[in-house]
């Protein structure tokens, strides 16, 4: 992944492994955090809070009769998970994708 601002400079990487020259792959974004190349992170945000909804939902039907406090220990542990994976890395700033996040815990 090249990381820049706006400008993309076309460049191979080759290494070199037991005399064999290998091309490295530019890719457009990364797995384990979803970046792009300019650090945009919507998509992290949508799959975090998609993930969360999920499991919010699944938590929901499983366990109609909870009261507050027990909500609360489910939530926190399976819910707010799915939110805060690597949040330190990603760190959503972008006012759209932080609202994103914040409806899982506050829906209208």
């Amino acid at each position: 992944m090249h990381i820049r601002h706006q400008f993309h400079f076309p460049t191979k990487y080759t290494i070199r492994q037991d005399d064999k020259d290998w091309t490295l792959q530019e890719i457009e974004e990364e797995r384990d955090i979803i970046t792009t190349a300019d650090f945009k992170v919507s998509r992290q945000c949508a799959e975090a809070a998609s993930k969360a909804n999920k499991v919010l939902g699944m938590v929901s039907r499983q366990f109609k009769d909870l009261d507050k406090e027990g909500f609360l220990i489910i939530y926190k542990g399976y819910v707010r998970p799915h939110l805060e994976y690597a949040i330190q890395a990603w760190s959503p700033y972008l006012k759209g994708d932080v609202n994103h996040l914040e409806k899982v815990e506050r829906p209208d």
